[in-house]
């Protein structure tokens, strides 16, 4: 599966949001946002149904974490989705908002440096999944990679 990023955000971030899918689009990366997305005018059980629909054709989550976040019920479940679905996970913090404690196991990153590393590990992650697939471990492959992206994403950032 080519790497598609589904950017979560509060619609109050979009502006943030389109900058981030724009940096990751230039460095080669899919992405999914929903600013741009009229299905959106949905609502209730159909419009987390569509969420879903869209969650399954991304590969990762990138959740923009700001201090209007913490108002949102859409970014939280969007990322509990996105884990069940064992998709790679991190935030992208803006201003001076903190990452919240449930986040830290994941990466989280400030800076278009972090972004470059981000789509960097991503390409690196995908490979890894593809090779495992082609070797015959279908079954696992998605949640090696899964461990490796996190794992060597938080390592490059100098993240626990």
């Amino acid at each position: 599966m080519a790497i598609k990023v589904f950017v979560s955000h509060k619609k109050e971030d979009a502006e943030q949001a389109a900058a981030v899918a724009a940096h990751l689009s230039a460095r080669g990366l899919g992405v999914y946002l929903d600013v741009i997305d009229a299905q959106l005018r949905k609502s209730g059980p159909d419009l987390a149904d569509y969420i879903r629909a869209q969650l399954d054709q991304c590969t990762q989550l990138l959740a923009v974490i700001s201090a209007q976040t913490q108002a949102s019920w859409w970014v939280p479940w969007e990322i509990g989705v996105a884990t069940e679905k064992e998709r790679f996970l991190a935030s992208f913090v803006s201003g001076t908002a903190t990452v919240p404690e449930f986040l830290l196991k994941w990466p989280y990153l400030r800076t278009s440096a972090d972004l470059d590393k981000y789509a960097a590990e991503s390409k690196r992650a995908e490979l890894l999944v593809e090779d495992r697939v082609q070797k015959g471990y279908r079954t696992t492959a998605r949640a090696s990679g899964f461990r490796a992206f996190h794992t060597s994403l938080k390592a490059s950032l100098g993240q626990p």
